[in-house]
């Protein structure tokens, strides 16, 4: 179920099949309303109009949009993450507000794939979807059976699975992130179970200097998830060896006697 003509338009966009529109009232005369209904009732899909007050009765918010709509979808299986080389795996993630803010920041890193196992909260959870802002149509989404099975498979397509822990773990930015990574995010109330860590291939910590005990598994996700882009870009891992300071010409030791020190003495890598 999809709520607006924002994410119907990237439901549309990502090829998912539109089965019906509902259009309240007030959405008839909206540019975009009328716009996306358009695109559907052209590709053979069915809008109807509502009659006053049927939207706020079925919609699962207080103050629904306009549109509301039903597309196909199904999630991908493991088998689909040849070629992969970042996925996010969520282990008992229960709130769909945080799946569905993993599934975005995933989107937005560059993720290959989000893995959701047992437990963890139907990604098409209407507050999940709406949570996604649309990258639940942009990232693959994969049914991943229990924790320990997929975490095996993982590791027998070459992945680096990687446990978020709250202490002693190696911090995250001294972890090399650029080969093949599966990151296993656990449960907001109690992380990951012993006997799975085990079985992981590695541990990071996400240093803090406050006094909170623990970070949302959706901020979580979103540093590590970045801290991997980052070091994909710069093509820089931890202990490689930094980039060669580069000074300009303005900047560059005089060659008569008289030394004349650069206006800044340190090189930056980047």
């Amino acid at each position: 179920m999809v709520e607006g003509a924002e994410l119907l338009s990237m439901a549309i966009a990502a090829g998912h099949d539109v089965e019906a529109v509902y259009v309240a009232p007030e959405g008839s005369d909206v540019p975009a309303v009328v716009e996306v209904t358009a695109r559907v009732l052209e590709a053979g899909g069915r809008v109807f109009d509502l009659a006053p007050g049927v939207m706020e009765r079925v919609a699962s918010t207080v103050s629904p949009q306009p549109l509301l709509a039903v597309v196909s979808y199904a999630p991908a299986l493991l088998g689909s993450l040849d070629g992969a080389t970042l996925v996010v795996v969520c282990v008992d993630v229960r709130d769909p507000g945080n799946l569905g803010t993993v599934i975005r920041t995933a989107d937005a890193a560059g993720v290959n794939a989000v893995v959701c196992c047992d437990g963890t909260v139907d990604p098409t959870n209407p507050k999940t979807v709406r949570a996604t802002a649309g990258s639940l149509f942009n990232v693959s989404v994969v049914a991943g059976g229990t924790a320990a099975t997929t975490v095996a498979e993982l590791a027998s397509r070459g992945f680096t699975t990687v446990a978020t822990v709250v202490r002693d773990g190696i911090d995250y930015v001294s972890f090399d992130w650029t080969g093949p990574v599966a990151v296993i995010l656990g449960n907001e109330a109690t992380g990951l179970d012993d006997a799975l860590v085990a079985a992981i291939d590695a541990r990071v910590t996400i240093p803090m200097a406050g006094r909170s005990e623990s970070l949302n598994v959706g901020v979580s996700a979103a540093v590590l998830c970045f801290e991997a882009l980052r070091q994909r870009r710069t093509g820089v891992s931890p202990g490689a060896a930094p980039a060669r300071p580069t000074m300009s010409p303005m900047n560059a030791p005089a060659t008569n006697d008289t030394a004349v020190p650069p206006a800044d003495g340190r090189g930056t890598a980047r």
